[in-house]
């Protein structure tokens, strides 16, 4: 009768190392899954708080506006409109303060560029891991290939059975994982350009809107989206930089 092999097969005649390259592939794509689904849920929150923040603008007051972006949990937009207010205040308060030395627009400029770090920071949490796993999964798994063929053809040699029946099953089976690696990490591949492209938006969204902010703290007036488009944000270009 012939021999079955699979997955099955592998983990109940593969030695420790084979069951634990095997445990460390089915971490890597449970991690990598749970991570793009929990970014891709925080990206799609950050989306809509950015596509939504054009209402701050068309509020009649301050306070009407950061209560607008205040109906948003973790609005990431209500913090920057927050930090900007309070860095006002705190300038114009505070004396004999070494900060005194800044003008209000660069005092704002820097509260502002520290609160979109702060942000950014928080955006790309986790995406560390989904490019670890994409880089190495394959190797892990090819690994595992190399270490199975080993032990097939050292099987092979002691039953001094070379046919291509006796062959072509141990060795084809060891294939298996390296074909598991690749399955694990063209999921966090992809998933990582996906929240990184995301994020990219966000990121864009909130130098607009920090640009836009800075000048109504700065003059009382928001930017014009004419002047905008002529004079690229020095908060983006410092936030670059930085």
């Amino acid at each position: 009768m012939p021999e079955s092999f699979g997955l099955t097969h592998i983990w109940t005649q593969g030695d420790a190392v084979t069951r634990l390259i095997l445990i460390a592939l089915i971490g890597m794509s449970v991690t990598s899954w749970v991570v793009i689904v929990l970014k891709a849920l925080d990206v799609w929150k950050h989306k809509q708080s950015a596509l939504s923040s054009e209402q701050f603008w068309h509020s009649t007051s301050l306070a009407e506006g950061l209560a607008v972006l205040s109906h948003r949990p973790d609005n990431m937009f209500h913090t920057l409109a927050q930090v900007g207010q309070e860095a006002t205040e705190h300038h114009q308060a505070a004396q004999k303060q070494l900060h005194d030395r800044l003008d209000v627009s660069d005092w704002v400029t820097r509260s502002l560029r520290n609160c979109i770090d702060d942000h950014t920071s928080r955006l790309q949490n986790g995406l560390a891991i989904l490019a670890s796993i994409g880089s190495t999964a394959p190797f892990v798994g090819l690994f595992g290939t190399v270490w199975g063929i080993y032990h097939a053809l050292v099987a092979i040699g002691a039953t001094g059975n070379a046919s291509i029946d006796a062959v072509a099953g141990p060795i084809g089976e060891t294939l298996i994982m390296t074909a598991l690696g690749l399955a694990v990490a063209i999921p966090a591949v992809l998933g990582y350009n996906a929240l990184v492209r995301g994020n990219k938006f966000i990121i864009a969204r909130m130098n607009r809107f920090a640009h836009d902010l800075h000048a109504y703290y700065v003059t009382g007036a928001r930017v014009s989206p004419s002047a905008q488009a002529n004079h690229p944000s020095h908060l983006a270009a410092a936030h670059v930089g930085h």
